[in-house]
This record gives C-alpha cells, structure tokens and sequence, in this order.
C-alpha cells in the first residue's frame, strides 16, 4: 500500500495516487476506494487492476483538508491502508479507518 502526493501551484489540488498491492488486495477480483470524498459510496470509486495484480488510482482532492477512506475488496471485505498519514476511530463497527492528508505541501 502506498500513498503519493503531488501539490499543484496552479490550484488548491492534491493529487493523491492510492495503490494496493496485489499481495495486500488478498487475490481480490475487484477493489473501491470508499471514503470522505465519495460520501462512503461503496462504488463510485472502481481501483484499476494492473497486470501485475496490484491495484491503483488517482485521486484529486481539496488541498487542506483530511480525508478518512478504506479500501472495500470485493464488495465484503474491508482493508485499510497502513502507509496512511494518520488513523482515525470509525463511527460503524470499532475499527479505524485509514486517513490521507493533503494539509502540507
């Protein structure tokens, strides 16, 4: 699992590129990336699956902000991702949740 930012200059954006790799995905068929910026929609977001097994996609979020997000693997199973910035509690069943912040630049 990986996280990379890119601030641009231009506007208050934050690229982020999430990737699960395939080992992580548990041989996943498909995988979503479900969180704040898609109000938890548990489809909306569809992670590419690369040749290799490995899943990505990129993101472009509000600079300045925190986002809480997990990674939904086959419509069932929850993953977070442990190179997140941060953890937070989740208000549904006492896990936490993974969080990415594009505060800094």
């Amino acid at each position: 699992m990986s996280l990379k930012k890119q601030y641009l200059k231009s506007k208050p954006v934050c690229k982020v590129t999430f990737r699960l790799t395939a080992e992580q995905a548990q041989q996943a068929d498909e995988v979503y990336l479900v969180g704040d910026f898609n109000k938890w929609d548990h489809v909306s977001h569809p992670m590419k699956k690369l040749k290799n097994g490995d899943f990505t996609l990129n993101l472009d979020l509000t600079s300045g902000e925190a986002y809480q997000f997990k990674y939904l693997l086959n419509g069932e199973t929850w993953e977070n991702d442990w190179d997140a910035d941060n953890y937070l509690p989740s208000p549904v069943g006492g896990t936490d949740n993974s969080v990415v912040n594009c505060s800094g630049a």
